[in-house]
């Protein structure tokens, strides 16, 4: 067997590309390509371009049309996927059968490892809503309602690939006024409605700020048409932490669900009676002022 050669970078910039593509501890935030097909509508167009604006600056915009078909053939989106480095996808495509298309996918070690395929029968542009915008790279608040994604198998995993797309960067503290943007998914008689708010804080005339939402765009009602999940042996494989990543259990110590540090100390019951207390001067000076007047008072 014949091992491919490797052919090391002669300049830094390539040496830096190689180094954010070798695999980390902790990943860096997944970016996402949006790609068009070959046969797209202006709908689908719009409602690409807004998700676009939404992941920026972690997503990659192909401005060409490709002839794809997602379903059939996974060999361009792998291609595609090494290429840009990245783990998400959303293909949008149009035809007179599926009209207004779009497919959520991602990928793992690049190879496609779940797709699903969504028709947009209603779309609400951005553009259309006159409200302020988010800024650029705002982190939201990912809300779920409704049964479905909770006891549907296909839902579950949607869910999943709802958080995976649209949770942007991984941190470790919040402050209450970078919270912008809320992105709410409600499953409800077989459709799916997916909403856009921008959060304005408000003074309430108390310490907790009165919490204001506008509709900001943009604004989708899906219906599920076809999925293409991953086994449940590679989906675990995919979701398996390196033993470093993990924070490892110490005795007496824990973490609360917002990673607090909280630790137990044992120590053997104290005797009171040898507690050295501080000794007071003037507590000192008072006995000795009581102590006399009672010898006065007993000679007496």
């Amino acid at each position: 067997m014949v091992l491919p050669l490797i052919v090391p970078t002669k300049t830094q910039k390539g040496k830096r590309a190689l180094e954010r593509r070798e695999p980390k501890l902790f990943e860096n935030t997944k970016v996402a390509m949006i790609i068009k097909g070959g046969n797209t509508s202006e709908t689908v167009t719009k409602a690409l371009r807004d998700i676009y604006i939404l992941k920026k600056p972690n997503s990659v915009m192909y401005k060409r049309k490709n002839i794809i078909r997602p379903f059939e053939s996974e060999n361009s989106l792998d291609f595609f996927s090494g290429r840009s480095d990245a783990s998400l996808f959303l293909f949008g495509s149009h035809s007179k059968k599926k009209p207004a298309n779009l497919v959520f996918g991602r990928f793992f070690d690049h190879h496609v490892m779940d797709m699903i395929e969504l028709g947009v029968e209603e779309f609400k542009s951005m553009m259309d809503e006159k409200s302020s915008k988010v800024s650029l790279g705002t982190k939201p608040c990912l809300l779920f309602a409704g049964d479905p994604f909770e006891q549907d198998a296909d839902y579950v995993r949607l869910k999943n690939l709802f958080v995976d797309f649209f949770r942007g960067a991984v941190v470790d503290n919040v402050r209450l006024a970078g919270l912008e943007h809320v992105i709410m998914f409600v499953a409800a008689d077989g459709k799916i409605y997916m909403r856009n708010y921008k959060i304005s804080l408000k003074k309430s005339g108390s310490r907790t700020p009165y919490i204001d939402l506008s509709d900001m765009g943009p604004s989708f009602e899906f219906v599920l048409r076809r999925t293409k999940l991953a086994t449940d042996a590679l989906y675990k494989r995919a979701c398996k932490r390196p033993r470093a990543a993990k924070i490892q259990k110490r005795k007496n110590i824990a973490h609360d669900a917002f990673r607090n540090k909280t630790g137990r100390i044992h120590m053997e019951r104290q005797d009171y009676s040898k507690l050295q207390t501080r000794k007071v001067k003037a507590y000192k000076a008072r006995k000795i002022i009581e102590k006399k007047k009672k010898t006065v008072s007993t000679e007496n």
